[in-house]
């Protein structure tokens, strides 16, 4: 070290030192400074710039060289070799412009301390280079020690210096400049100290050599072009803190009006962020600058978040308090330098929201019991946890019983009103954690939990028939209806949530068709039932499409004179496997499943174009069901089916039940009115079995009432069925009506009918329903006899 020291106070000319030095550390900060612009650049000019610095950077280190090697007094005649001082300045611009190659994007210390290396191995060579290209007139010798010490020293700090510079911290980065000056010293000072020169005045200067007169001019050219580059360096410096400053001042004067929260980073670290995330967190104007991400969104990493994908994260307010938000990162660039900028949006209306969307997808809204999709889910959780914990549960089905009739008669504001009732006292009948919900209309679902037996479910189903069964204070009113129930238990009835609602409703439908306002538990048969049930609904469909109908007709007879003027009209299923199927089966089938329609229609086309070929005077009648009296296109179809058959109106009768006039009278009367403006006769079917038999013969255009049945089987020797027959036909006779008696099976009761006063006689005594073909026999064996 004292050789060194030596060197540098009694080799060398202290005024140029000092100048290297100022030349090593204005260059240094020109390279830096361009390089720094450089990185700043894109495309083409990044690549000028980029260049410019690895120049730049060549020509300080070689400048700050050369001008120590003129500092250098060695006592005797010395000049510098040419071509070798060409080279060591050639091989400084390569080996750093290699360097800062291999650094560029480079994040790994350990890479970038190899590469510190390489550049200070690079420089190194220049300064030994350098040092050869010295020539003095005399002998040269090295002290090999302190090369040994002096090389690998300064290649350390070369390594060092790179490191630092490519560090996230700014006060590390600063480090980098000094550093590499150090490191240069290092290698200069200790090397003029360990070379020592001997003169020989037999040795003479090349005659190529330059001498340091003219050298100098040469270093000083370098000199300037480096202060002038630095020059350029502090104007972009300047500049670009200027654009900084203008695009912050620009980008809080946007984030400003932003209504979700703005936050720009460096790194993990908030540089600035708008007044709605400060109002969002609860902080003042400009609390967060300066803070951790960390503190504000605990457990987010925004290093690892994709850009402009959102993630949901909680932000932790100046009092503690924990808000959802979603968190957008997007990279960008201001004032030419990459940056964080992360939108916060506060979630808790979205949440909210989502709350109440969510409970008006799963609640009813009339009620607020869960729907059917709720329930549903319901279902499947207990069916999960019996698997699990072997709890088992039922479901019980159930209707209001006289609901329809309340809600046409008194009006849906009164329905809805009954339905709420209906759900507070339905709450009302279960335990603690059993769940009732509402399905639709007035079908409500009972999920019954913990259920010990099946003694329990006939309970709770008896306490809800009995509440159900009291009547409801409504509008000063007094409102009656009743229940009808079905259960299902788990596992004994099925563990499948759609099974076990299935067969629910199979038991609810027994209960119904038992009589109402009862309890019935799901039984085998009646999956079996259904089933069967389900068979002829399908066949019935396919029945319909490949016509496997047929219409037999029972012939009516006037009763004074015997002879047949109309017959009814009554259709046969021929099943390809099931045989002749009876009306009582698939009639009923086809009006719950609205296959009546299409049925009916068929009927009614087939009939009058069968009766078309008959006598003339014999009419065809035909049933309507109310579901096609519903259809406001009953009297074109009626109409369509004349034209199509060919048969006069006045030949078609149309006979309709009481339960066609209990719904909409108004609309029923208007579609009666037109049929009877288009010539076709309307009879009333089965007179004596409904509510209001005579207020309807009053108000409607009947040309004929049929004496039902039920009161001629006990014909004649019953007085009572005697009475009400006679009433009838006296009652008809009085209105301008025409009286048919049907069901008339014996002579007796053809003896009676005729005796007093009706005008037509239908029945087994005169013949039993016919084939077309035995029909149009049969008539024309009567006409012959």
């Amino acid at each position: 070290m004292r050789s060194v020291y030596t060197c540098l106070t009694q080799a060398h000319d202290h005024g140029l030192i000092l100048l290297a030095a100022g030349v090593c550390i204005v260059g240094v900060y020109g390279s830096f400074s361009v390089a720094t612009h450089a990185a700043r650049s894109e495309g083409r000019a990044a690549a000028v710039w980029a260049c410019a610095s690895i120049i730049a950077s060549g020509c300080t280190a070689w400048a700050t060289h050369m001008i120590g090697l003129l500092a250098f007094q060695p006592g005797m005649p010395a000049a510098f070799d040419p071509y070798l001082t060409t080279l060591s300045l050639m091989v400084a611009i390569a080996g750093i412009g290699i360097s800062v190659a291999l650094a560029i994007g480079e994040r790994s210390r350990a890479y970038r301390f190899l590469i510190g290396i390489l550049l200070g191995a690079s420089v190194a060579a220049l300064h030994y280079l350098g040092e050869a290209s010295y020539v003095v007139a005399g002998t040269v010798a090295w002290d090999p020690h302190l090369l040994a010490l002096s090389i690998p020293t300064s290649l350390l700090v070369f390594g060092t210096a790179m490191v630092v510079t490519g560090e996230r911290r700014r006060d590390l980065r600063r480090a980098g400049a000094p550093l590499l000056i150090a490191a240069i010293a290092i290698l200069h000072f200790c090397g003029m100290a360990a070379m020592t020169l001997t003169f020989d005045p037999a040795r003479l200067l090349p005659p190529e050599a330059v001498p340091p007169e003219l050298m100098a001019p040469v270093v000083a050219g370098v000199s300037l072009g480096l202060l002038a580059l630095a020059l350029v360096g502090l104007r972009l410096t300047l500049n670009f803190r200027a654009q900084v400053r203008r695009d912050q001042e620009r980008l809080r004067e946007l984030a400003s009006l932003a209504v979700e929260g703005l936050a720009v980073c460096d790194g993990m670290v908030i540089t600035t962020a708008n007044r709605s995330l400060e109002r969002l967190s609860g902080l003042g104007a400009g609390a967060l600058n300066g803070r951790q991400l960390s503190e504000l969104f605990p457990g987010l990493d925004v290093t690892t978040m994709p850009e402009r994908e959102e993630r949901e994260a909680e932000l932790i307010g100046a009092d503690g308090q924990r808000v959802p938000v979603r968190v957008l990162r997007s990279d960008v660039r201001l004032g030419g330098k990459p940056q964080t900028v992360l939108a916060v949006r506060d979630q808790r209306e979205r949440l909210q929201t989502e709350s109440r969307m969510r409970l008006l997808a799963f609640s009813d809204a009339l009620t607020n019991l869960p729907n059917r999709t709720r329930f549903h889910e319901l279902v499947a959780q207990h069916a999960a946890s019996y698997h699990e914990h072997g709890r088992a549960f039922a479901i019980l089905m159930l209707d209001l019983d006289r609901f329809k009739l309340v809600n046409d008669t008194l009006g849906h504001g009164l329905g809805d009103t009954l339905l709420r009732k209906t759900a507070e006292r339905l709450k009302s009948a279960l335990g603690a954690h059993d769940i009732v919900a509402r399905l639709g209309g007035d079908e409500f679902a009972v999920l019954q939990v913990d259920v010990a037996g099946s003694e329990a479910t006939h309970a709770l189903a008896t306490r809800i028939i009995d509440l159900m069964g009291r009547p409801f204070l409504i509008d000063g009113m007094l409102v009656n209806v009743g229940a009808s129930v079905g259960a299902a238990l788990a596992p004994m009835d099925g563990i499948d949530p759609d099974q076990l609602l299935r067969n629910a409703d199979l038991a609810l439908y027994k209960a119904k068709a038992d009589g109402k306002g009862t309890f019935r538990r799901f039984e085998p048969a009646l999956d079996a039932r259904m089933q069967a049930r389900r068979g002829l609904e399908a066949d019935l469909r396919r029945a319909i499409a490949v016509q496997e109908f047929e219409l037999y007709y029972q012939p009516l007879v006037d009763a004074r004179t015997g002879r047949i003027n109309a017959a009814e009209a009554l259709v046969r299923w021929h099943h390809p496997d099931r045989g002749l199927v009876s009306p009582a089966d698939f009639i009923p089938l086809a009006e719950e499943t609205g296959l009546i329609g299409p049925l009916g229609q068929w009927v009614l086309r087939t009939a009058c174009a069968q009766a078309a070929r008959w006598p003339t005077h014999i009419r065809v009648a035909v049933n309507l069901s109310p579901a096609q009296f519903r259809d406001v296109r009953l009297a074109d179809t009626v109409k369509a089916a004349l034209s199509a058959g060919g048969l006069s109106a006045d030949r078609l009768e149309l006979e309709i039940t009481e339960g066609v006039l209990l719904s909409d009278e108004e609309r029923t009367l208007a579609t009666l009115t037109r049929l009877r403006a288009a010539g076709v006769s309307i009879s009333m079917d089965d007179f004596g079995t409904g509510y209001s038999s005579l207020s309807y013969l009053r108000r409607f255009p009947f040309d004929k009432i049929k004496v039902d049945q039920s009161f001629v089987r006990q014909l004649p020797s019953d007085p009572e069925s005697a009475a009400i027959v006679r009433a009838i036909i006296t009652m008809g006779t009085c209105l301008g009506m025409s009286i048919t008696v049907e069901g008339v099976e014996t002579a007796e009761q053809f003896a009676f009918t005729t005796a007093e006063g009706c005008d037509q006689v239908q029945g087994y005594h005169v013949s039993r329903p016919l084939p077309l073909g035995e029909f149009l026999s049969f008539v024309d064996a009567r006409e012959a006899a």
